[in-house]
């Protein structure tokens, strides 16, 4: 039995794996793959320590960094998916397609995927200008004209981010009101003389030739449709978080993320913990992601040692 399973092959992931090495706490890491959701930005710009980076290069960086400090304490499953956890006598176990390892303590760091825009040309533009990272890919369109579609927090998060840089902003919105958008961020937002709302409203269509031009948006009372110029489109309509194989060891919201304890990423389980996108914390970088896993790990690690 190791000590520790950890789940998931992004930041938070990977972040714990080293620190897991270093700690020499025998674990099990499973990952389908190394990079998280970044691993398709063309530009990174805010990953601490360097000052741009692509999300292959930053997924090439990421296992090199595992590797090298793996050694005979962690035993990479890289390629594999986790199918489902149970809890058993003496700790966990994990089910993937190729096997079943079992660990006194949980590390769900497995992410999750940005929902995805489904109208015409979105799939076409996607990374040529349509993008689901404005913290990654915002500052490639300085001066620009750019849209954000989606009006919770995410979307007025991305907006007042993309406001300190690029011309414009326009923000889509299907609903009149900003139900779920923090009140205090959306008047900051709103006030910011580049801001322009398209309330009641739904994007048709993605524009462009060769990368993205327009958008064509929809008002959802009179179903007129215009075309608003921009060139670049960063969608927040929301994450499926990828956790439905820990629902029978943990406590999920009914998004499906995983509720943690901030203070040291404990979840309603003994012995478990959640790290990254899968949870429900506010804010999801790769920087936050590797932050709470390291908060993690040292609070697994002195668990792991008060419970031997």
């Amino acid at each position: 039995m190791f000590d520790l399973a950890i789940i998931g092959g992004g930041p938070a992931g990977v972040a714990a794996g080293v620190y897991a090495a270093r700690k020499r706490l025998t674990t099990v890491f499973i990952a389908e793959h190394i990079g998280g959701q970044s691993t398709d930005s063309v530009g990174i710009e805010n990953w601490i320590g360097t000052e741009k980076i692509s999300g292959v290069e930053l997924a090439k960086s990421l296992e090199r960094h595992l590797r090298a400090y793996a050694g005979d304490m962690v035993e990479l499953h890289i390629g594999e998916r986790a199918e489902k956890a149970e809890k058993i006598e003496k700790g966990f176990s994990i089910h993937t397609q190729k096997g079943t390892y079992e660990a006194r303590a949980v590390l769900i760091a497995s992410g999750g995927s940005r929902r995805k825009l489904e109208i015409p040309g979105a799939a076409e533009f996607e990374n040529k200008g349509l993008t689901y990272c404005a913290s990654c890919d915002g500052p490639l369109f300085s001066g620009q004209d750019v849209v954000v579609v989606g009006g919770g927090n995410a979307g007025f998060e991305s907006a007042a981010q993309l406001l300190a840089y690029c011309k414009s902003v326009t923000l889509i919105h299907r609903n009149e009101v900003f139900d779920k958008a923090d009140a205090s961020t959306v008047e900051a937002v709103l006030k910011h003389p580049n801001m322009r709302v398209l309330r009641s409203s739904e994007p048709v269509e993605v524009k462009g030739s060769g990368f993205v031009s327009s958008v064509m948006v929809k008002s959802r009372s009179t179903s007129e449709v215009t075309e608003v110029p921009a060139a670049g489109v960063f969608v927040e309509i929301g994450m499926i978080p990828s956790t439905t194989y820990a629902k029978d060891i943990v406590t999920l919201d009914p998004l499906g993320r995983v509720p943690v304890d901030a203070k040291n990423q404990r979840t309603s389980t003994s012995g478990v913990w959640s790290a990254g996108d899968c949870t429900d914390e506010l804010y999801h970088q790769n920087n936050i992601a590797a932050g709470d896993a390291v908060k993690a790990l040292e609070d697994i690690y002195y668990w792991l040692k008060s419970h031997s």
